[in-house]
């Protein structure tokens, strides 16, 4: 996530003529040359704390001087009538109005037609927000589809505009740069002004998915039903307004920053660069593009040709792209899918697809796959070979989604929440064969979570690499001799993948074996796949 623009504060009320003094002046009249002032001047310290003099030293302080022209003190106070000073200086000191920020209310149901573009504007602005505080955008958007009860019909328009804004996010931003002083202010505000322009100014070469003055019109009325931006209605009228009007100047003017034209933070794009001189920007554009959708087919039930043809009878155009991976032509929502909910194909990147049969699996193996939510591997390891599986993952939650879509393809494995690292779950048998799916950056699926990459730090690469080597020294243990471990990561960057399996392969004398390296998701024919690294061992007998 790039760094936030400051955010936009109201500014205070300006003070009455008499207060607006010059530094070194208190009250009406000035203070001769060179005495100090009686307390802080503006930009010199403030808000009651002395300030340095201008020789860099701290004024010293002198309860004999008065202002110019003014009445003696009473004793034990300032004026007569007036409390003694030092009472009022031991009185906490009350914040000025403008400097006070209410928490934002994103979980505030609005009063909005379920079926609007208005409501779905003002759902997926709460969640580009709920991404910027620093939450993953799965989880964001059903915060929000909870808070507002919303209906499938809500949901799903709610989800396309969020992901369309976290794949346009910094054109948007630029843009709004360019448009306003400062970031709107509180950030959902900033949300949705980036949502609405991700819908007035789509990606070249893609139609807009709505008439503009409908755009600008709901996101209006998304402003006014909610009491934290309300007043800014007329705001978001005008911004949106003027990048109709100036939309080609605006435009041409954003695309030089690197953060428009890429839609990437800085260190992402250069990490790119230095990785890949000769592709990174073909993988770039990739990112931004709406994956297809890929289907492992379920050989235990049914073969692709056959799958196709059903496909075709359906009415749906689809084509073959690996062993057993079909993609479809259009992508549609799982339930439609003709034998989903049979077990018959899963959702599966067909660069996904490539594992299990670099195991090369055999019936009646001990199979481990660590780190194995949400479980479409699993289920490809079952669907190969009868083997023993054991899968875990550290999250609970997660790991009873790998349940669930073994429990849809009829297929059964051991599940253990536990931390691949530790050994505290492993009963001390070794596994024929390993699959390694450690924990990574992810930096290789942004077209599928375009979160990610406002999410990370560059910081992340190096303390990931560190858990990731943690996790297969531990597995290393675990395999048997003349046994098969595939380190799989969704990773781009080399720190994580060639290097570490370099430096995994060394420290271990394990034999490395055929296996495709890194996946470059470059899309076009035999390249539309996610990026993802493979680097198979094995454990020298003993």
């Amino acid at each position: 996530m790039t760094d936030k623009r400051p955010t936009l504060t109201l500014k205070p009320k300006a003070r009455p003529a008499a207060d607006r003094r010059a530094p070194g002046a208190v009250g009406r009249n000035p203070v001769p040359a060179g005495a100090a002032a009686k307390g802080p001047a503006r930009g010199q310290g403030g808000h009651g704390k002395p300030g340095p003099s201008a020789s860099g030293q701290p004024r010293p302080a002198d309860p004999d001087r008065r202002p110019v022209g003014k009445p003696p003190r009473a004793q034990g106070g300032d004026f007569p009538g007036q409390q003694p000073r030092a009472q009022r200086e031991e009185a906490p000191r009350l914040r000025q109005s403008h400097e006070v920020k209410v928490a934002p209310q994103r979980d505030y149901r609005p009063d909005l037609k379920s079926d609007s573009l208005a409501l779905a504007l003002l759902g997926a602005a709460s969640a580009v927000a709920r991404v910027r505080g620093g939450s993953a955008l799965p989880q964001a958007l059903a915060l929000v589809f909870a808070a507002y009860d919303a209906t499938p019909q809500a949901r799903g328009a709610i989800q396309d505009i969020a992901y369309r804004t976290m794949r346009q996010l910094g054109r948007s931003e630029t843009l709004l740069g360019l448009m306003t002083s400062k970031a709107p202010e509180p950030p959902m505000l900033g949300g949705l002004l980036c949502a609405a322009l991700s819908l007035l100014d789509p990606p070249e070469g893609q139609a807009a998915p709505y008439e503009a003055f409908t755009v600008v019109d709901q996101a209006v009325n998304a402003a006014a039903a909610h009491p934290d931006f309300a007043h800014a209605k007329a705001m978001v009228n005008a911004v949106l307004r003027r990048f109709l009007r100036e939309r080609e100047a605006l435009v041409a003017e954003a695309l030089r920053e690197p953060l428009a034209r890429f839609n990437y933070p800085q260190w992402w794009i250069d990490t790119m660069r230095a990785a890949y001189p000769r592709d990174w920007e073909a993988v770039l554009e990739a990112g931004n593009v709406h994956p297809p959708l890929t289907l492992r087919v379920n050989r235990r039930k049914t073969d692709v040709s056959a799958y196709l043809h059903a496909l075709n009878e359906a009415g749906l155009q689809a084509e073959q792209v690996g062993l057993t991976a079909v993609r479809l032509a259009q992508a549609i929502n799982v339930a439609q899918i003709p034998g989903f909910a049979d077990g018959v194909v899963s959702v599966q990147d067909a660069g996904a697809q490539l594992a299990a049969p670099l195991l090369d699996l055999k019936d009646g193996m001990r199979v481990l796959d660590a780190c194995a939510a949400p479980g479409g591997k699993s289920g490809h390891i079952l669907e190969t070979a009868d083997v023993q599986l054991t899968s875990v993952d550290a999250d609970p939650a997660r790991l009873a989604r790998v349940g669930d879509n073994l429990g849809r393809l009829g297929l059964d494995a051991t599940l253990l929440a536990a931390d691949a690292g530790s050994r505290d779950w492993w009963d001390g048998r070794q596994y024929d064969r390993i699959l390694a799916d450690v924990p990574c950056t992810a930096s290789g699926i942004v077209r599928r979570h375009p979160d990610i990459r406002w999410l990370r730090r560059k910081s992340d690469t190096s303390q990931l690499a560190t858990l990731s080597s943690k996790i297969l020294d531990n597995l290393w243990q675990m395999l048997l001799p003349d046994g098969k471990l595939l380190f799989v990561t969704c990773s781009l960057w080399p720190q994580e993948s060639e290097a570490q399996a370099a430096a995994f392969a060394a420290r271990h004398d394990a034999v490395r074996l055929d296996a495709p390296g890194q996946l470059l998701p470059l899309g076009g024919a035999g390249q539309d796949h996610d990026g993802l690294f493979y680097a198979l061992f094995q454990k020298k007998a003993a």
